[in-house]
């Protein structure tokens, strides 16, 4: 683009104008700007003076802080104190305790015995030997004395107690001379009994629930398994030899007292008749076996199970132990109605 020579003077003298003057009202704001700046503003010095104490305020909390910790830490190394020292008081007894019976130990083996020094004793002068001497002080021989009294005491107590024991087996039958009796049939309380009325077990097809009078003050509860065997009818008021003493157990939910005894095979149960003119309550007794019988038969002994495999009905039916008859006295003996050479049980 080509300029006329007529302007360009013109552009000249328009660049080199002076800057112009500040106004005073300008003057004044920027006067008052710099003093707000200068720090000489009186809420700016409070903002300041706050934000100070502040500081200091906060200094104080963490030196308070500081102490509670440390308070802290002694009342729980004085609450630890105190539980060691509990602890070390009854360690120390308890080191007692065992050196008393150590001397209790030494004295039954016949050991003469020798007085400890205490902790005094034991660390003599260095300028003067220890005196032997005192070692041998009155305190042990008193307390030689006072356990002896003790011991006897103790010994007197445990021969009372193996007494008191003792005359409380001899008062029960079959008690403490259990272990040394025969195991034979004379162990067995077996009774007389009639049976008063019989029904189903209601939990069991194969079960009957009998009410049986054996000449005690109530009938007996008694579940036999001879559904398949016996019909219904046959078992009602009718007489049988019960064994009274067996541990009573549950079967299927009906706490059995006794048991019917039978002579049984593989494919036949007969219930055993007593004597004619027995009554419930009769006790069955063998020749050759005499003995009472035991208040309750022992499961753990094994009596019933030694026991059973002897009883048999002989050639005439009549039932044996070991070639010696069920005998009602003075009545007669029991027997099966058909079933001869067969087992008991």
């Amino acid at each position: 683009m080509i300029c006329s020579g007529s302007s360009v003077p013109a552009l000249r003298s328009k660049s080199v104008q002076p800057v112009p003057s500040l106004s005073p009202a300008l003057r004044r704001f920027l006067s008052r700007l710099a003093l707000r700046m200068s720090g000489k503003n009186p809420p700016l010095n409070r903002l300041e003076q706050r934000a100070t104490e502040a500081d200091q305020i906060i200094e104080y909390l963490k030196q308070q802080v500081q102490l509670l910790k440390e308070k802290a830490i002694l009342q729980a190394s004085i609450r630890e104190e105190k539980k060691l020292r509990v602890e070390n008081a009854k360690l120390k007894k308890d080191i007692e305790d065992l050196k008393q019976q150590l001397l209790d130990k030494e004295k039954r083996k016949g050991v003469k015995p020798v007085a400890v020094p205490s902790a005094d004793a034991a660390t003599p002068s260095t300028s003067q030997p220890p005196d032997p001497e005192p070692i041998r002080s009155v305190a042990p021989s008193a307390a030689v004395n006072k356990d002896k009294a003790q011991r006897d005491g103790e010994d007197k107590k445990k021969k009372d107690k193996l007494e008191k024991k003792a005359g409380e087996k001899k008062k029960q039958p079959g008690g403490g001379e259990e272990e040394a009796r025969t195991v034979d049939v004379s162990r067995l309380d077996l009774r007389v009994g009639r049976i008063v009325t019989a029904k189903k077990h209601p939990d069991a097809d194969a079960l009957y629930v009998e009410e049986v009078d054996v000449g005690e003050a109530a009938p007996r509860t008694v579940v036999s398994g001879l559904v398949k065997h016996v019909p219904l009818e046959q078992m009602q008021n009718r007489m049988a030899v019960l064994l009274c003493n067996l541990k009573p157990a549950k079967m299927r939910g009906v706490l059995s007292q006794a048991m019917v005894m039978c002579a049984s095979s593989p494919d036949k149960v007969e219930i055993l008749d007593p004597p004619s003119g027995a009554q419930p309550g009769d006790r069955i007794s063998f020749e050759g076996f005499p003995g009472e019988p035991d208040k309750e038969l022992n499961p753990k002994k094994k009596v019933w199970e030694q026991v059973q495999p002897d009883l048999r009905t002989d050639t005439q039916c009549v039932a044996t132990y070991k070639g010696a008859p069920f005998e009602v006295r003075g009545k007669g003996v029991c027997k099966a109605q058909t079933m001869s050479s067969s087992g008991i049980k």
